[in-house]
């Protein structure tokens, strides 16, 4: 026992002493360049060099950043506070060319490697460390991961002073109120937003700044960088089951940074298997080593969210030699294969997961948050949101960034497939005549200025996402190609070269994606919508970007509109200048059929109306030409970076509106529906298998809550269909509620267990929601319950005889504070409840919550604070 003890100990050593990684994400100081204007970095970085005056930086993070947790700058998503910061344009760049400085302590013995890694700077960079420079060449571009050896620049005691002065873009560009402003902006590789666009304000700085992580790494003799991991699944499988083999292919790269050749064993371990593969790799170079192909038996598969489990291996890679671990990485793998396969009848591409066809349920991702201060937990959140939207794909927008390493673990936890652009975009890039723009076409055409860099920035990004179970597709850019110069090796030799696994489109809104035959731009329209043009009118078979209002609630205006601002707009006024600001769009003609807001309260409460009605039905009216028009549609747009007030299902601040719950609604897997041409009821089935004995119930309440039965009959739908069963036109014309009514469609099973169920609201033969208006108040009871790790049960009672409990809002809030907590997971909300029947939902929270009670308010239901029990 005594001699198992010490090989457990030696060994658990030795693994630890095999690799070492951490952040340099904490004690940093930083300050203006002029205010060192006599130092240089050689100066600077000594350990001597008095760093007294220095303010606190928050890295990861931008200069603003740092600025406003300093308290130099107002909140930039508070109301007008984003005006009363200077801007990098009319400052200039030494406004915003700050230096910072890290103190560490490390040192490397024998044949230890120690390697300063940043994964993000914005834009040019100096490096110094200990009195020397650490990058021969400035270091320039955004989108771009650098990796420095600095064992021979540690110092012999262990105490290492690192110095950094970051300079922002050199064209900031004119943030003169155009799609990222007069367009200079996209003369650099970097973020093209910064300048403004039609649901943003400028970013003053441009995000200058070490906005990504800084990582000290320590290995031996042996450095393992940039593994890639493909798995082949052939033919068509299904979620269930035993599962025929898939193979797994590993490459590696392995770089000897040593003055003698290094001979050893490339090993990785997976699903208890291992591999192995000798090498030897020359002094001062990087080979890249391909290991055996594995079949793995019964694997278990990844799949997009709605169609089976996120599953996901553990992939360890190490190289040996002399029985010591060199060097060591460890990665998730999800086993899955994607294909493209041209869909002719609807001339658009179609995405096919282990040989299952998806039909593209999507939504646009601009950023997590404009000034970049990403974490874990709020990926998490956003990702799990858009599950929740019961959405299986996210598009990355051209003019931001390649996503990070974390927001794409959350989406190959969650299973939400991505379509990940590059770096250009229509507006910035030439596409189109634009009297904001500084230069002409053929001169935009050809940003940004250094193709080179952008050539080996997107092999650099392209290394780093690629393991990735959810990284679906790649794109040239939101509406333009890249330069041909840049887009040609990208096709041709790039990404056969470091992936050979997706499908490119060489734009978002191309021919090869979606055919377009009516004219147009390919994609849009971006306003509210009459809810029967989803339905009735044939777009693009592929949109790449429809969609676009979204105001929040009361709460969430609270937020960051001062209250003597909190004036509701008025059809075709100008609205107050706060939501101009913030990019409000009209829709008050869609509100006014309710009755016109009286106040910003009455406003947000009927906006979530429109809100809720413009989601479900965009998503019904897709769905239900499924196959037949389209192979998918993707959402402009499903977030807000900023506290905008347009295409978001939840606020910057996580705050759900009723957007992504009418969303949810209408992207149900199995989902019962009715078209507002004809009153078709249908039933679609997103799964891969036929559904049998589904009961279809169809009932008619008016506003007194009395009901009128219609139909129920048993039927079926088979797999990825669509399935028509009756219309209600002559029902609804001999009911003749000229006030309105309510529509209930329930799908049940044998057991009477409700699969989909769906409330439609009906306007009267005037359009005017006349009985919605004068509907009567309901008692509603409400019960909250924890269920203890984090969840809470709350049900809502609607006794016989009352009217429908309408479009209730359930909220978890702090008891004490009466504020909500988020971000919160319902499991459904704006619920409403049936005379005599009650529903519950489940909420859950994260972290540590305390005094936790529960809000809820609807249409017809007064305001009530609920005790949890």
């Amino acid at each position: 026992m005594k001699k198992i003890f010490l090989l457990l100990l030696c060994c658990s050593a030795f693994i630890v002493n095999a690799q070492q990684r951490y952040e340099l994400n904490s004690g940093w100081v930083c300050t203006n360049i002029k205010d060192v204007q006599a130092a240089n970095g050689s100066e600077i970085s000594k350990p001597g060099f008095s760093l007294n005056s220095w303010m606190p930086a928050t890295i990861p993070g931008t200069v603003l950043t740092t600025l406003l947790n300093n308290k130099k700058v107002p909140d930039p998503f508070y109301g007008m506070n984003n005006e009363k910061i200077p801007d990098v344009y009319k400052t200039g760049n030494d406004y915003y060319t700050y230096w910072f400085v890290k103190d560490f302590e490390e040192r490397a013995t024998g044949n230890e490697q120690v390697w300063l890694q940043f994964r993000g700077i914005n834009y040019k960079a100096e490096i110094y460390l200990n009195g020397k420079k650490v990058n021969p060449k400035t270091q320039v571009g955004m989108h771009l991961r650098a990796q420095y050896n600095i064992t021979k620049l540690l110092s012999t005691n262990g105490k290492n002073r690192l110095a950094v002065i970051v300079y922002p873009p050199d064209f900031p560009g004119n943030p003169n109120g155009g799609q990222g402003g007069d367009g200079t902006i996209a003369k650099g590789l970097t973020t093209q937003y910064t300048a403004g666009w039609d649901w943003i304000q400028p970013t003053r700085d441009r995000n200058t700044g070490i906005w990504d992580k800084v990582t000290i790494e320590k290995t031996k003799s042996i450095n393992i960088q940039n593994p890639q991991v493909i798995t082949l699944v052939p033919g068509k499988r299904l979620p269930e089951g035993k599962q025929n083999p898939a193979t797994v292919k590993v490459s590696v790269e392995v770089e000897n940074p040593t003055g003698q050749a290094v001979s050893g064993t490339l090993q990785y371990q997976i699903a208890g298997k291992l591999i192995k593969q000798s090498a030897t790799i020359a002094a001062n170079k990087t080979t890249t080593v391909k290991l055996p192909d594995l079949q793995l038996e019964n694997p278990k598969l990844w799949w997009p969210s709605g169609y089976g489990a996120q599953n996901l291996y553990d992939v360890k890679i190490e190289f040996v030699a002399a029985n010591q671990v060199l060097d060591q990485e460890q990665l998730k793998v999800g086993v899955r294969q994607i294909d493209n396969i041209w869909n002719e009848h609807t001339k658009s591409m179609g995405a096919f997961v282990n040989g299952q066809k998806i039909f593209i349920k999507g939504g646009n991702w601009i950023i997590s948050d404009a000034m970049l201060r990403f974490s874990d937990a709020r990926y998490d959140a956003e990702i799990r949101y858009h599950k929740d939207m019961n959405l299986n794909l996210i598009r990355i927008w051209g003019g931001a960034i390649l996503e990070r390493p974390e927001f794409y673990n959350a989406c190959d936890k969650y299973g939400l497939l991505v379509f990940q652009d590059f770096w250009f975009s229509g507006d910035c890039n030439g596409r189109w005549v634009d009297p904001m723009k500084k230069e002409d076409q053929w001169t935009r055409r050809n940003y940004p200025d250094d193709h080179n860099l952008t050539l080996t920035a997107i092999e650099d990004q392209i290394k780093m996402i690629r393991n990735h179970a959810s990284l679906a597709f790649w794109c040239g850019g939101n509406e333009i190609t890249p330069p041909e110069d840049i887009l040609e090796p990208l096709k041709n030799d790039i990404l056969p070269r470091l992936d050979g696994t997706r499908k490119l489109f060489d734009f978002s809104n191309s021919d090869e994606m979606s055919f377009n035959s009516i004219g147009g731009n390919g994609d849009g329209p971006y306003g509210i919508q009459d809810i029967k043009t989803f339905w009735g009118t044939k777009t693009f078979p592929y949109n790449s970007e429809v969609g676009s209002v979204g105001v929040g609630d009361y709460a969430s205006l609270l937020r960051f509109i001062p209250k003597e601002n909190l004036v509701a707009p008025q059809y075709k006024a100008k609205p107050d200048s706060v939501w101009d600001y913030h990019k409000y769009i009209s829709y008050e003609q869609y509100l006014n059929p309710y009755g016109k807001p009286k106040s910003a309260e009455d406003f947000a409460m009927k906006a979530q109306l429109a809100n809720y009605d413009q989601y479900r039905a965009l998503m019904e009216g897709f769905s239900n030409k499924m196959w037949d028009w389209y192979t998918g549609s993707i959402i402009w747009k499903t977030q807000n970076p900023w506290t905008a007030m347009r295409g978001q299902m939840y606020d910057y601040y996580l705050d759900p509106n009723a957007c992504l719950y009418g969303l949810r609604k209408g992207s149900e897997p199995l989902h019962v529906m009715m078209n507002p041409l004809d009153s078709m009821v249908t039933i679609v089935n997103n799964g891969f298998t036929t559904k049998n004995n589904l009961m279809v119930q169809a009932k008619a309440y008016d506003m007194d809550g009395k009901d009128y039965f219609y139909s129920q009959a048993f039927n079926s739908v088979g797999p990825s269909s669509v399935r028509r069963l009756f219309p209600m036109n002559e029902f609804l014309t001999k009911l003749d509620k000229k006030e309105g009514v309510f529509i209930s469609l329930r799908i049940l099973d044998q057991k009477q267990n409700i699969l989909s169920e769906n409330l439609y609201w009906l306007a009267g033969k005037d359009g005017e929601y006349s009985g919605l208006k004068n509907i009567k108040k309901t008692q509603l009871k409400v019960a909250a319950v924890d269920q203890k790790n984090g969840k809470v049960a709350v049900t809502l009672s609607n006794a016989a005889g009352n009217p429908v409990a309408f479009f209730n809002r359930v909220a978890l809030i702090n008891g004490n504070t009466g504020e909500r907590v988020l971000p919160a997971f319902y499991d459904d909300n704006y619920i409403s409840i049936l005379p005599g029947e009650s529903k519950t939902v489940t909420v859950e929270y994260t972290g540590k919550q305390s005094n936790l009670a529960v809000e809820v308010y609807g249409w017809n239901v007064d305001k009530q604070k609920v005790t949890i029990q």
